[in-house]
């Protein structure tokens, strides 16, 4: 198509720009003999002229590093392309269009490893064929990784092959060339980020491999160990989605104004992972900021045990099991420790004892990812937990909080994800305000035997936010709802049993948003609804039991609200409320679908 007038440059991190301008230009005009030594013959500025029509030509401008660089290496000439290659995302106004290019497929994959390592496209007969099935999926389609590791295996020994595999299943390099050759240069990437950035990347390696990782863990994380708001937080996660150090896996919701961050999921790449790891390993065990079992193992790693008799200085501690009893636990001390994550798979799961000797943690993570909720043992380390702000338990049978939480006075949020939770929302015997005094934010997502809230909830005054997700049971809403004057959001999403919503609801004058998504048996909005001064953001779509809005009239005196997502068959009301509402946006909801809480 090009006629073979192609120009491949390589523009790396420090690029020499007037050169690669001058290059460019001569290539285009046809004036490569030029010398490139004369910038008048180079238009000024960022090269966004216009120009005639000339012959086909592909600039290629390969490892680019930053849009303020590519902008100056592009013109805006007909007959003109540039292919850019980065291994970052670039916005379309600069690139025009983006195409994400996929890891290798399993056949691929095993055709470029066994060219690497034996220099052919297949595996040869004398070679271990589990063993080297084994070597490939550790590198997960990474072209880079295979490259790499097929040629550190290259005529080695088969016990030597054995040592590597063992080695890629912690996250460790096998080989000094290894260790060079992929990960120092994948390395480059991270070294190229800002401080907190680069910190809030190594955290990643603090969770298990091929899991998704509920966004709402990571945001509570970097607040607490990193000293950053949520908006923060949420930036440095899009930045590190366009350099493509993780995936974001996004619902229909996410970025919107009060979206929930428990609804979006990130994803990384296991060699990324990997490289977290290694980057995080080089101090003394004792001494390193992150202490992180690399894989899921039956006991804690032997080189904890071994440095048992000095404090771990370590900010952040992961422990990756599956079922732990009272003996499997190493005794030890984390003087600095502001994060603990237990990710296991059991039934039972005993609480490590060290939690007594966390003075300063600050965010606690509990996960379970074994089929059915996990009973956790001695809740009783929660009674020196006072510094605790953060609680995320995913997939367990909360204990009765009356006798067990009493002294996490500093609590902020809590987060009951897939848990039983009747036991502990006992409504006759539970009194929140007296256990959670500070609490802000209470979230309750997918557990199947909420049917009601207790009543004390509505005294929990400094609740700013609410999220009952996916409770199916829920029924109803304390009547005494409307005490909660410091509630800004309000979520109810896929509440099926819910029918109406507390006439007290009207008293909520901080509320922002409400959102009732899918509650498919909500049959109206309250008319108190019109007292909602403050409420910016209704977001009622697919309920089909809603057909009638309250009168004009009430809704009129929602002052705030700029925008309501709900069904088609309802929106004709809003939009005749927003001829009295000019600021009013109404959108009509594409149906939408997700089965993401099935993660494993």
């Amino acid at each position: 198509y090009f006629n073979n007038r192609i120009l491949f440059l390589t523009v790396s991190q420090s690029p020499d720009l007037a050169q690669l301008r001058e290059k460019i230009w001569g290539f285009i005009t046809g004036n490569e003999a030029m010398g490139y030594s004369n910038n008048s013959f180079v238009p000024p500025g960022k090269l966004q002229c216009e120009w005639g029509t000339g012959p086909r030509t592909l600039v290629v401008l390969d490892d680019v590093w930053s849009s303020s660089v590519l902008e100056q290496l592009i013109f805006k000439i007909p007959s003109y392309k540039t292919l850019v290659v980065s291994r970052f995302k670039f916005p379309t106004k600069v690139v025009g269009e983006v195409y994400q290019v996929q890891l290798l497929r399993d056949d691929e994959s095993m055709s470029l490893f066994c060219h690497s390592a034996f220099g052919q496209k297949s595996i040869p007969p004398t070679a271990n064929e589990t063993l080297v099935k084994q070597i490939v999926n550790e590198c997960k389609g990474l072209p880079l990784a295979l490259k790499v590791i097929g040629a550190s295996l290259r005529d080695q020994p088969e016990m030597y092959w054995v040592s590597a595999k063992k080695r890629l299943t912690r996250g460790e390099p096998i080989c000094e060339s290894h260790e060079n050759k992929l990960l120092e240069r994948m390395a480059i990437s991270v070294d190229y980020l800002n401080k907190k950035v680069k910190e809030c990347f190594l955290d990643l390696g603090s969770f298990p491999e091929d899991k998704k990782i509920p966004l709402d863990v990571l945001i509570n994380m970097w607040v607490e160990s990193h000293g950053i708001d949520e908006e923060d937080a949420f930036a440095i996660l899009v930045e590190l989605s366009d350099k493509n150090l993780l995936t974001l896996v996004q619902d229909a919701r996410s970025g919107d104004a009060y979206s929930s961050y428990h609804e979006i999921y990130v994803t990384q790449h296991d060699v990324l992972r990997d490289l977290a790891l290694h980057l995080s390993n080089h101090p003394d065990v004792n001494e390193r900021k992150r202490l992180l079992m690399p894989r899921r193992d039956t006991e804690l790693p032997r080189d904890w045990g071994r440095n048992t008799d000095r404090p771990f200085n370590a900010q952040i501690v992961s422990v990756h099991t599956g079922e732990m009893r009272e003996m499997d636990w190493y005794r030890m001390e984390f003087p600095k420790a502001e994060v603990l994550i237990l990710n296991f798979a059991s039934n039972e799961y005993f609480l490590p004892p060290f939690m007594d000797d966390m003075p300063k943690l600050r965010a606690l993570i509990i996960i379970n990812y074994n089929t059915t909720e996990a009973t956790l043992l001695n809740f009783s380390v929660f009674t020196n937990l006072t510094n605790l702000r953060s609680l995320w338990l995913e997939k367990v049978l909360v204990p009765e909080l009356s006798n067990t939480t009493a002294p996490l006075r500093n609590l902020r949020k809590l987060s009951t994800v897939l848990c039983k939770v009747n036991n502990s929302f006992n409504p006759s015997v539970l009194d929140l305000p007296q256990i959670f005094t500070r609490l802000t934010e209470l979230v309750i997502d997918h557990c199947d035997d909420l049917v009601k809230l207790p009543v004390s909830i509505c005294k929990v005054n400094s609740l700013q936010s609410l999220s009952i997700t996916n409770c199916h049971r829920l029924s109803e809403l304390p009547a005494g709802f409307g005490l909660l004057k410091e509630l800004q959001i309000l979520r109810l999403y896929a509440c099926l049993e819910l029918k109406v919503l507390p006439p007290s609801i009207g008293e909520l004058i901080g509320l922002k948003y409400l959102g009732i998504s899918q509650c498919v048996n909500l049959r109206s909005l309250p008319r108190e609804i019109g007292r909602l001064a403050s409420l910016e953001i209704i977001d009622m779509r697919e309920c089909p039991q809603i057909v009638n809005l309250p009168s004009p009239v009430m809704l009129l005196n929602l002052k705030s609200l700029r925008r309501v997502i709900c069904d088609d068959e309802v929106s004709g009301d809003w939009k005749n409320v927003k001829r009295g509402m000019r600021h009013l946006h109404v959108q009509v909801a594409e149906k939408w679908y997700s089965l993401d809480w099935l993660h494993d």
